[in-house]
């Protein structure tokens, strides 16, 4: 296009905008939620965002943030105003360079841009803002925003963006992201994607950069300050790779960088599993005070507590799953999250077969058989298992049962072919577990409805373990006298690394 083309274009939108002044009736005000069944509040309607340049000052001494964020969007509709989830303390907002008039409501940063915006309108939003993240709390009076001796954690699912950055907030809304923060020199600032580097400023601050060239959810961008050793390596494969270490780990240090250290090896031999790694670097984070571990995208952070008992390869596994299953291939609501949870724990059964410390099948008749019939485990469903149990264990461990089942019905040729055939297809989108189904009996040739009913959506115990030997399962079944199916090697710290991630909820 020539410059005298882009002017014209420029005159037309302008135009467009003065024109519009005078038929708002046309328009109306965007959804203040993206239409989320579990978390009707979550996201927002009537535009979609490409990309968040994020640029941040942190001082950890009084957890004082503040800076801009500017949102690159195009409307989706006609607005007369629009939405974005954000609970700090809003300076300034200007919309297409004008100042906007803002109201924030718990939790909903109200816009009114003037004349409004048209449908298929670029947008953009320039936020500016100052807070203590730390003494933000939602409408339920917490905050997944950490405050830390050295510094802070801005981790969380299903929320953490409105603590640190304005957003569209749901999956739904993938986008690009630039993570620039500027910290007192000596504390480093890590976040996803590939390390741009560092600039030393003059008043005695360094800015950290990060650049995120994937689509990439919201919960998952994240934030971790601090007190950091630091690790830079390109993996085999030719990714950049950062690995970093909080100075606080005390004894569990070493066992941490054992295990986070094999994350290319792990993803390697995921690849042959479930297809190409989805993104453009690689790392994990091990730090004190998160109490739990979370798959942001390209960068894994974990808790010490996963390697107080030595090195844990397993959380490792379960998180670079979950780059294919939930951050490539990321839930259309929180109701699908089986998508990400019974896979991701799945990837852990298949890495205990690679190293020789107990098969699937193995896992999976053990994991059957530690639940009685009568246990509360068997009333989740994990294809739907409502707002309060997302994080539930039966997610976790019922689903990887019935991605088990799935691999025994169909058989291990059509079972991979599934798993690759659904990443390739669903890349950097959203999906829902009915899709899944409908992939899976696709690619199997096989009508899958009775299996699928039977794992994720019927309360109480199914009457075997899937895959179980027909002989075995008769002899298990003749009473409470015999004895269980054997406990695999990898048992103890799948145990552990599910215990953890249970604490998520």
């Amino acid at each position: 296009m020539s410059i005298r083309s882009k002017a014209t274009t420029a005159v037309a939108s302008a135009a467009a905008m003065t024109l519009f002044a005078g038929t708002a009736l046309a328009a109306s005000p965007g959804a203040p939620g993206a239409g989320d069944s579990y978390f009707p509040k979550y996201g927002n309607g009537g535009y979609d965002v490409s990309h968040y340049d994020i640029r941040l000052n942190y001082n950890p001494t009084g957890d004082q943030l503040s800076g801009t964020t500017t949102i690159l969007a195009k409307a989706t509709q006609d607005l007369t105003q629009f939405n974005l989830d954000f609970l700090l303390k809003v300076k300034s907002v200007r919309v297409n360079n004008a100042p906007a008039s803002f109201v924030s409501d718990g939790g909903e940063l109200v816009l009114t841009p003037k004349g409004g915006v048209r449908k298929g309108q670029d947008l953009t939003i320039v936020v500016s803002y100052a807070d203590t993240p730390s003494a933000v709390k939602d409408s339920n009076g917490i905050t997944p925003w950490t405050k830390t001796p050295d510094g802070a954690l801005a981790i969380g699912e299903p929320e953490i963006a409105s603590w640190w950055y304005p957003s569209n907030d749901h999956p739904t809304d993938k986008a690009t992201f630039d993570v620039n923060v500027a910290v007192p020199n000596g504390v480093e600032a890590i976040s996803n994607g590939v390390f741009l580097g560092q600039t030393r400023q003059i008043n005695g601050w360094t800015r950290w950069h990060w650049r995120s060239t994937k689509p990439q959810a919201t919960y998952l961008t994240f934030l971790t300050i601090g007190q950091f050793e630091i690790r830079q390596s390109t993996t085999p494969s030719g990714q950049p790779s950062v690995n970093a270490y909080s100075e606080r780990l005390g004894e569990n240090a070493d066992a941490a960088k054992a295990s986070i250290e094999r994350t290319a090896e792990i993803t390697e031999f995921l690849e042959q599993n479930v297809g190409p790694y989805p993104f453009e670097a690689q790392g994990g984070v091990a730090t004190p005070n998160l109490g739990y571990a979370l798959e942001n995208q390209t960068r894994s952070v974990y808790d010490t507590a996963f390697f107080r008992r030595g090195a844990n390869t397993y959380v490792v596994a379960h998180e670079v799953g979950h780059q294919w299953f939930g951050d490539s291939v990321s839930v259309h609501g929180w109701r699908d999250i089986w998508l990400n949870e019974g896979f991701a724990s799945y990837m852990e059964f298949l890495w205990s077969e690679h190293i020789g410390e107990g098969t699937a099948q193995e896992n999976a008749d053990y994991t059957y058989d530690l639940y009685p019939a009568d246990s509360p485990f068997w009333q989740i469903l994990p294809g739907d298992p409502g707002p309060a149990n997302v994080f539930d264990g039966a997610v976790y461990d019922r689903g990887a049962l019935a991605v088990h089942a799935l691999r025994v019905a169909v058989g291990d040729e059509k079972f991979f072919e599934i798993l690759k055939t659904w990443t390739a297809e669903k890349k950097f989108s959203n999906a829902t577990v009915e899709e899944f189904i409908a992939v899976a009996e696709r690619v199997s040739g096989q009508q899958l409805d009775q299996l699928f009913q039977t794992w994720l959506f019927t309360k109480g115990k199914p009457a075997e373990a899937p895959g179980r030997a027909g002989e075995v399962a008769a002899s298990l079944a003749a009473g409470p006298a015999v004895t269980k199916a054997a406990e695999p090697k990898s048992r103890a710290k799948i145990q552990l690394t599910h215990e953890l991630l249970d604490a998520h909820k």
